[in-house]
């Protein structure tokens, strides 16, 4: 039967592109992409409901809990929302639930395109936050969500309990500087808000989601026990709002579908004039007793609808095809075409990633392509309408560097075409960028404008000529002054003295994060030991792969690795690691810090660990030696308990250094 083949087949995409959305943060496909294979599927489940099984995502909530984090069970399940696609929708969605109440009102608000979370508050202090997971059990993501600042860390204690929902996004702002800095550093780059946002709240390590500026928005009132009557949800959110939540940026009531239809276009209209992310709107009833009778089907609730956006796609003519050349030498493509207004902003460009991408769509020079922005942010080409010259084929990447002239090479396994010269000027500049970084070796000042007049002047040529700049090199550069050449010098002085680890970052050695550089410095201590390292002794390091220990023997390999190193060590930077260790009583130890210890910061606590050869970790688990325990120590503690880990206090932890 052709309909069972293809129901089947449909399931089997869903479920891999809604993993690879909910739990991988790695969209693989467009929101109205799967939309629409969604919408396909639901129109043969209608057809033959007996074909219908329990796997298919029509039955189910798509997100599902990671082992990463402890499990958290929902006691009001955290539902999605069934979408709508057009008006006519939306008015059978209001015939439905008129019949229960003829006078009943609709609450319109835009939805916002990031992670949903759950809030929950003890005696007016934040307890415990989750994320949705399967809609029955999520992940507790607490320490995480604290580091939001706009989450209240307490509200009116008089609340006995208060559960809220809401959705943690990342700033349209934020996410393009994020995005900037992960191609500056030929990171895997992420493609949407939404993904950033999810990708950065599940961290192991909160400080990186910190470093992630991400907000929130609250939307729903889950549970309640407190001393306001809440009869309506327009009602809850102005009550959130009192309470120092941040709430849903606009909640209007209306009284007719037609009215909510009428508030749908404006927030459709004004959506790129937002500074974050929607991908649609919402209608809900407003009074709550109601959404209780109407209840829910086994994924969606029958109270609310959410309307879904179409995308905005454009035509236009590709006029060139630009090259650049990369920190690691790597050649990236950029269409560049006849300017034309996508999604709220003129663009005139997208890259083309790579030949594989390229010969994929079929794009050349001349030929008229379909264009718009993924996740209504980075323009992406997403076919070729006709081509200028059919026999001519798709755009080929040059033989050679566009900067330097030299061979280019393609390894094996690999999309990118890289320049084979080291000394290439494109990849000089990004190096100097990389290098001057803020978590590489953080000379404030040496931004993107210095050096790419440093290098347009002659003045360097690899970062160890940083080091022999004179305060004349640097006044004498454009809109740059004695005292700015001062503060630039006392940075580059000061870089001489960093941790090894910032030196080994700065060196932007292949698949060798910040991360990773801390593992070698602390493990080998000296720049020396690890350049005469081979790839076993790399290998012992815990969490080295195969890839990192042979980037590593191969940039130390080359001969203008060890001159920079030789040229570095003359310019007196330090290349030791600046870790102490008063002992190894530790060794082979994992603790993990939760609450608020009487006298230590964590940051101390945890410096103290390592001095005696231990080694932090930010989740409990069955590896897990020692939970070192404060106040409010949540739960953490709770699993630390049912695993047998040793619960510590922090006499019990001092005893243990004295």
């Amino acid at each position: 039967m052709q309909d069972a083949q293809r129901m089947e087949e449909l399931v089997r995409l869903l479920n891999h592109y809604s993993n690879a959305y909910y739990n991988e943060d790695d969209p693989e496909i467009e929101d109205y992409e799967y939309d629409a294979l969604m919408n396909e599927l639901k129109a043969l489940e209608a057809k033959h409901p007996d074909l219908v099984t329990p796997a298919s995502p029509t039955q189910h909530v798509g997100g599902v809990r990671s082992s990463a984090f402890s499990p958290v069970p929902h006691a009001v399940r955290m539902e999605s929302l069934q979408d709508a696609f057009s008006f006519a929708e939306l008015e059978d969605f209001a015939a439905r639930v008129k019949e229960a109440d003829p006078g009943l009102r609709f609450a319109v608000e835009p939805k916002i395109d990031g992670l949903s979370v759950s809030l929950e508050y003890t005696n007016g202090m934040f307890t415990r936050g989750s994320t949705r997971g399967d809609g029955d059990t999520g992940e507790d993501i607490t320490e995480n969500l604290r580091r939001i600042r706009s989450i209240p860390a307490s509200i009116d204690p008089s609340i006995a309990f208060l559960e809220v929902r809401g959705e943690v996004y990342m700033p349209r702002e934020v996410f393009l500087q994020l995005v900037a800095k992960q191609e500056l550093n030929e990171e895997k780059v992420f493609k949407n808000p939404r993904n950033a946002a999810a990708g950065s709240l599940r961290q192991k390590d909160p400080r990186v989601t910190a470093e992630r500026q991400l907000d929130i928005f609250c939307f729903n009132v889950q549970q309640y026990d407190g001393p306001e009557d809440l009869i309506s949800h327009k009602q809850s959110i102005d009550y959130l709002k009192r309470l120092g939540f941040s709430t849903v940026p606009s909640c209007t009531l209306c009284t007719t579908i037609e009215e909510a239809e009428e508030e749908i276009r404006g927030i459709g209209e004004r959506r790129y004039t937002l500074p974050f992310d929607i991908d649609g709107a919402v209608i809900k009833v407003d009074e709550l007793t109601l959404r209780g009778s109407l209840g829910s089907t086994a994924k969606f609730p029958k109270w609310a609808i959410a309307y879904k956006y179409p995308p905005e796609e454009k035509q236009t003519t590709v006029t060139d095809i630009e090259i650049t050349v990369g920190r690691t030498g790597v050649l990236t493509p950029t269409a560049i075409f006849e300017p034309v207004l996508v999604a709220g902003s003129v663009i005139a460009r997208a890259t083309l990633h790579n030949q594989d991408f390229i010969n994929e769509k079929g794009v050349n020079i001349g030929d008229t392509i379909t264009i718009r922005k993924a996740g209504d942010i980075i323009p992406e080409v997403v076919t070729v309408v006709s081509h200028a010259d059919p026999a001519a084929g798709p755009f080929r990447l040059p033989d050679v560097c566009p900067s330097c002239g030299a061979p280019v090479t393609r390894e094996e396994g690999e999309a990118a075409v890289r320049c084979t010269n080291p000394s290439c000027p494109a990849q000089l500049l990004r190096i100097l960028i990389h290098f001057c970084s803020k978590n590489a070796m953080d000379m404030e000042g040496l931004g993107d404008s210095v050096l790419e007049q440093l290098v347009r002047e002659d003045l360097i040529h690899t970062p160890a000529d940083l080091y022999a700049l004179r305060a004349p090199d640097l006044a004498a550069l454009d809109r740059l002054g004695e005292k700015s050449a001062q503060n630039m010098l006392a940075a580059i002085d000061a870089s001489r003295g960093n941790d090894l680890y910032r030196l080994l970052f700065a060196f932007g050695i292949r698949h060798v994060g910040e991360k990773a550089s801390k593992l070698l410095a602390e493990h080998f201590g000296t720049l020396d030991a690890i350049m005469e390292a081979g790839r076993d002794e790399l290998l012992e390091i815990e969490g080295f792969g195969g890839i990192m220990a042979d980037s590593v023997v191969d940039y130390f390999r080359k001969p203008e690795s060890r001159e920079l190193v030789e040229r570095l060590r003359a310019a007196g930077v330090n290349m030791e690691s600046q870790k102490t260790t008063v002992d190894d009583r530790f060794a082979g130890k994992t603790f993990v810090l939760t609450g608020t210890l009487p006298t230590y910061k964590r940051s101390e606590a945890a410096a103290l660990i390592e001095q005696y050869g231990g080694t932090v970790s930010g989740s409990v688990s069955k590896k897990t030696d020692y939970l070192l325990a404060g106040e409010s120590a949540g739960s953490k503690l709770d699993k630390a308990n049912a695993l047998g880990v040793t619960v510590l206090s922090e006499d019990e932890f001092n005893d243990m250094i004295r």
